[in-house]
Order: C-alpha cells, then structure tokens, then sequence
C-alpha cells in the first residue's frame, strides 16, 4: 500500500467517525448535482502539468500529502533535464531527491519513483500500463492514484477518491461509506454514465473550493437544496443558539 492511500484510509475512518453518514440520495438528486457541476465547468481538468502519460504518473505519486503547486513547481524542472523513466533513473535517487526536496517526504518519493522507472523500463517497455492491478503493483501507486492515471492520460471512466471526494460523496449523500474503498464503488454505482468521466475532478474541486473541512462555504454554495450536511448544521446551530 502506498503512502498515500494508508493515510487516505486512516483520514477517512477518522472523518467518518466524527461526521455522521448521510443517507444514500435519490437517483434524480444526484442527476441534479452533477448537471450544476457541469454546467459550473463543462471540462474540468487535473492541476498537475504533464506532458505523457508517464509524466502523470510521477507527477501523481509527487502529489501525496502535497499541493499541485508545489508539485509543479518540482516537476518544472524536473521533466526539462529528465522526460522518461531511462532519463529519470540514471539520476539516481541522491539527484533525484534534490530535485524534489521542496515536496513532502521527498526522500521515500525519490525511492518510490525509481524503482517505478525500473519496473516500467524492465517489464513494460518504458510504458505506463494502462490497468489497475498492473498500476498499483507500481511503488508508490495506490488505488486513488492509480484511478487518477487512468481517468486522466487513459480516457477511463475511473473516480479516485481523495479526502475531498470522500468528504463531499458522504456530505451530499451521493456515496455514504465509511472508508475509501466503499465511497468509491458507490460513487460508481449510483454516478450516472453521463457524468462518471469528468465526476472525480467535479468533487474534488467542489471540496477543495467550497465544501471545504472546516467551515465549508454553504453560502456559497449551488448544491444546498441538496445537501443533507447543511440541515444537520444549521438544526445544531440553531439549538445550540436556545
């Protein structure tokens, strides 16, 4: 398991005990919800710049416990002196590190990313494959990032659950469930087909931007009429103020 999705799971067992489960939506409300997203942004795309598939990946397994900005700002660099899995493992993990070491837990990052280049180079051919079980056997690749490759350089209807998506999805209601693992299968459960492409980048940015952890925006906010978070809120609040 990669560091990333440890500590996604250990998150999201910690939210769900603080935050009660919202029950599971209706079909038309979710169909609602994801209409006012796309409408919102019609092609919402991933932060992370890349410019193949392999440069995803590694900009990815960079992005654990990090910020796209940060990560971007590495990688700038980074893809100008090394742009493939051969270039970046003759840096070496020492070379590697400096490049990176602006980025949280840079030095497991450094180690993860060349044995990938190994691996890849070794049993791939230099290419990235393009399915879930081949991607996670990947050090540093998790089920999340793993879905994030696969939606964004491979054009599958995946939904990788970070904290966002797993704070939204049980906020709203869409995909109650009290660890990552279980929001994701019903997020592709109950997502219409219509919407399941673009779904991940929708919730993330919708609980990065607004339905933030701490005192989400829910004046702000275009799903309200939906969401069963708010009429919790506002019913405490209101008791509270007796």
């Amino acid at each position: 398991m990669c560091i990333r999705d440890s500590m996604l799971i250990k998150l999201s067992r910690e939210k769900a005990r603080k935050e009660k489960i919202s029950k599971p939506m209706k079909n038309e409300s979710i169909q609602k919800i994801f209409k006012i997203l796309r409408k919102k942004n019609p092609e919402p795309k991933t932060d992370l710049n890349y410019k193949s598939k392999f440069q995803l990946l590694i900009a990815v397994i960079l992005s654990a416990q990090a910020t796209d900005k940060s990560v971007n700002a590495a990688t700038k660099i980074l893809f100008r002196d090394a742009k493939s899995p051969k270039e970046i493992l003759n840096l070496g993990v020492k070379k590697l590190s400096s490049y990176i070491k602006t980025i949280g837990l840079y030095n497991a990052k450094a180690k993860h990313v060349i044995r990938t280049c190994e691996i890849l180079l070794n049993k791939y051919g230099g290419r990235v494959p393009g399915n879930i079980d081949d991607l996670q056997s990947l050090p540093g690749v998790g089920r999340k990032t793993a879905n994030v490759v696969l939606n964004n350089a491979f054009g599958q209807p995946t939904i990788g659950v970070d904290t966002h998506v797993f704070r939204v999805s049980n906020r709203l209601g869409i995909a109650p469930g009290k660890d990552v693992l279980t929001v994701e299968k019903k997020l592709i459960k109950n997502v219409p087909d219509e919407f399941k492409m673009h779904a991940h980048h929708w919730l993330i940015l919708h609980g990065r931007y607004t339905c933030v952890a701490r005192n989400p925006k829910c004046n702000d906010c275009d799903l309200t009429q939906f969401c069963k978070y708010r009429v919790k809120k506002t019913k405490k609040v209101k008791c509270s103020s007796l």
